[in-house]
């Protein structure tokens, strides 16, 4: 079964925040620099959603989106 793309994209987001590349208080790159990268719109506001509903990020579309000051870093990590 394919991930959705919306998953594709908020999964690799997920990853940067767990390796460092992104930090708590780090802005996410833009929806221009996500669309220049390939993602659609739709993909882009989807995953942003998804990632907010999770606790990896805050902030608002338009104002900027930006890494929760406590990810969920061990979600994956619990046993």
């Amino acid at each position: 079964m394919t991930m959705p793309k919306y998953e594709v994209l908020a999964e690799e987001i997920r990853d940067q925040i767990r390796s460092g590349v992104l930090a708590p208080g780090d802005r996410l790159p833009s929806t221009s620099q996500l669309k220049t990268a390939g993602w659609s719109q739709g993909t882009i506001t989807w995953a942003m959603r998804v990632l907010r509903m999770e606790g990896w990020t805050r902030g608002q579309p338009g104002d900027g989106v930006f890494v929760s000051d406590h990810p969920p870093l061990d979600q994956t990590d619990s046993p």
